[in-house]
């Protein structure tokens, strides 16, 4: 029975794909109905924890005021304790805040994601909460809605390109089931996730935000996640103090941003098992909580105080300082839960202290406080994830009011502005970078990391020594093809370099000035970059996007060789050539057979093979495959420790093989099925 329905399943999907957007619509609405009720389960899930923690489902900072110190401090350890131990045991990518988790599984891994990822961070996450872990929902159900995405993506083989949109459809109804904010949801999902506006990727998104806030408003109505008063925009003079609020926002940003990796950094030096260190964390917010309870959860509450201008500036800029201290605890101690509401909060605290000292001082020409609150918060959203245009739709959608779009698009500029030119990295790709991952917003952008400097060093240096003559130099550098001569002395040693700008100038007069100047008076020194023939490429593209010229490549502080701008090029078009026709063949091959022969050209397939058990533990360099089997390496599917599935696009000579991993080859029929047994003997004809 259960046979004959998976069969009419996979004849209908079979259908459904021959007509490719209205497969993806429907696929995108199913993910938007799931991640809809999910934002929903989880909001009640959170909800039915706080009574356990708290003693009441939707606890009120008068009420937490009236418990007794310890509760205050038990109820975060305990709850921190349970979730190390959730995120130990069960799954690793629960830990932290949720987003730069899916933003790697689309730029890695193809947009595949566990499917234990949602059962895992929304227990993980609803008890962090719950318990009064200072972190936010939104980052959580953007986790878990893109986990439901990839799975079912998987579950019905697509295309990676596809699996990345179904992704991006999860990460969109879960903001917008969240928030009630479909056009937020979506815009989230494409500028932040994806990083791809193209039309094919954004309608199902669009669709999907939009089945998520059907399902909200089903469950949970139709009201903004906020209770926010008209506001409206004074004077226009009053621009200057929303652009003043946006610089006060991009520094604060900043400030958040660099706080809550230090603090990662300062608990992961500290030597004690995962679930300890988080109830440590824990232990700290309830001590922090006891005078301030504020920072407790998600801190929906203390937003409303000040949206509407209940609280008095003082404790907004203390609580500005201290929940940019417990987000950084409660994530740095191995907590989960988002960083997009502590974003809010801070900015909503910012703001309203800011436009509670303006309101003082020019009474007549501006707003209430409650306005520069609002505008506060898309401001610190916008810095912290590089992000304006979401933080200006999702405070537009909050509020519903036209009159607020003028100075939250002034603040958001401006505090983004300021926030990229001093730190290129957003609280999201941050994490990625540190784990040596170079994103640009979703999308993997280093194809050069794993290729070392020395496969592209040209060895035919010229140099000159610091005392040649003008003349020399000049005439060195009319025969060189390139535009920079390095000087060096007797032993090799790099003292500078002259560069075609550099002696423009002089070389009108070059006869005349021979006599008076040498090498060393129109050499740089100290103002070039060098690199090492073990630096990757990657380093040597960010060299050049700073300096003009070749770059000299030192070992042992000699001097070796050269790289050419032009080469590092080729190189990265090769990469990108090799990358998409690996990952188009992978896609072509049935996951479910691994050793099943795609034709390529000519003689030749392409298969996948199991890594073979003699194979384990030896490098390709060491087992000569090319030449042993006469097939060629163009992929290797590794599966890490915790199971996550990755691609090895480029494998280098030097790769070692492990257990698990699996070979995309080509080469003829004959050589892949030895390759697939691990031997090199060919049978008899």
């Amino acid at each position: 029975m259960l046979k004959a329905i998976a069969r009419q399943l996979n004849a209908l999907n079979d259908a459904l794909r021959q007509t490719e957007q209205v497969y993806m619509v429907l696929v995108s609405v199913v993910i938007g109905l799931l991640g809809g009720l999910c934002a929903v389960g989880f909001r009640l899930l959170i909800q039915f924890l706080n009574g356990i923690f708290w003693g009441e489902g939707q606890y009120t900072l008068e009420y937490i005021y009236g418990l007794p110190f310890w509760w205050k401090i038990a109820a975060p350890t305990v709850g921190g304790l349970l979730v190390g131990l959730i995120v130990y045991h069960f799954a690793r990518e629960a830990k932290g805040h949720g987003v730069p988790e899916v933003m790697e599984a689309v730029a890695v891994n193809s947009g595949r994601i566990r499917p234990r990822v949602v059962v895992a961070k929304m227990f993980a996450s609803g008890i962090c909460i719950a318990s009064g872990g200072s972190a936010g929902r939104e980052g959580p159900i953007v986790q878990i809605g893109s986990a439901l995405g990839s799975t079912l993506g998987q579950w019905l083989k697509v295309d990676q390109q596809r699996l990345r949109t179904l992704v991006g459809c999860g990460a969109a109804a879960g903001i917008a089931g969240t928030f009630n904010a479909p056009v937020a949801g979506a815009l989230f999902a494409v500028e932040i996730i994806l990083g791809d506006f193209g039309v094919a990727q954004f309608s199902p998104i669009v669709v999907s935000s939009v089945a998520a806030t059907v399902v909200s408003h089903k469950f949970l109505g139709d009201f903004p996640a906020f209770e926010v008063p008209p506001y409206s925009l004074v004077h226009a003079n009053e621009l200057f103090a929303y652009a003043v609020l946006g610089i006060l926002a991009g520094l604060v940003a900043l400030a958040f941003i660099r706080t809550l990796y230090r603090t990662e950094d300062l608990f992961e030096k500290i030597k004690l098992h995962p679930a300890v260190k988080a109830a440590l964390g824990g232990t700290i917010i309830g001590m922090i909580g006891i005078w301030l309870p504020h920072i407790f959860g998600v801190g929906y509450e203390a937003i409303n105080e000040a949206l509407n201008g209940t609280i008095v500036w003082q404790l907004m800029l203390v609580l500005v300082v201290v929940k940019i201290i417990a987000v950084s605890i409660t994530i740095g101690s191995g907590g989960s839960g988002g960083i997009f509401a502590p974003s809010l909060f801070i900015g909503a605290m910012l703001g309203g202290a800011v436009g509670t000292v303006v309101h003082s001082i020019w009474p007549v020409g501006t707003g209430s406080p409650g306005a520069y609150a609002m505008v506060g918060m898309g401001a610190v959203v916008a810095a912290g994830t590089h992000a304006p245009i979401t933080a200006i739709l999702i405070i537009f959608e909050l509020t519903n009011d036209y009159e607020i779009i003028l100075p939250l698009m002034i603040s958001c500029i401006i505090a983004t502005l300021l926030a990229t030119r001093m730190q290129s990295a957003s609280i999201y790709t941050m994490k990625l970078l540190r784990r040596g991952i170079d994103s640009y917003k979703g999308r993997a952008v280093n194809v050069l990391q794993s290729v070392p400097a020395r496969e592209i060093v040209r060895s035919d240096v010229v140099t000159v020594a610091a005392d040649d003559r003008l003349a020399s130099v000049v005439a060195k550098l009319i025969d060189y093809p390139g535009t920079t001569l390095f000087v060096a002395d007797e032993d090799n040693r790099l003292e500078g370099i002259v560069t075609v700008d550099q002696i423009r100038p002089v070389m009108s007069d070059a006869a005349s000035l021979d006599a008076l100047l040498i090498a060393q008076d129109v050499m740089a020194a100290g103002e070039f970059p060098t690199v090492s023939p073990q630096d990757s490429l990657a380093d040597v593209i960010r060299h050049l996007g700073m300096y003009r010229g070749e770059v000299p490549v030192l070992e042992d502080g000699k001097l070796v060789g050269v790289i050419w701008p032009k080469d590092v090029i080729e190189r990265y078009n090769t990469e990108i050539f090799k990358r998409d026709m690996a990952r188009s063949m992978v896609s072509a091959v049935s996951p479910d057979s691994k050793a099943e022969f795609v034709p390529a050209a000519l003689d030749a397939v392409v298969a996948e093979v199991p890594v073979p058990s003699g194979f384990v533990g030896k490098t390709i360099r060491e087992l000569d495959i090319r030449q042993q089997f006469g097939v060629s390496i163009l992929m290797i599917k590794q599966l890490s420790a915790d199971g996550v599935e990755r691609l090895e696009a480029t494998p280098t000579a030097d790769y070692t093989f492990s257990e698990g991993d699996v070979i995309l080859a080509m080469g003829p029929n004959d050589a892949l099925k030895r390759l697939r047994l691990g031997s090199t003997r060919r049978d008899p004809d």
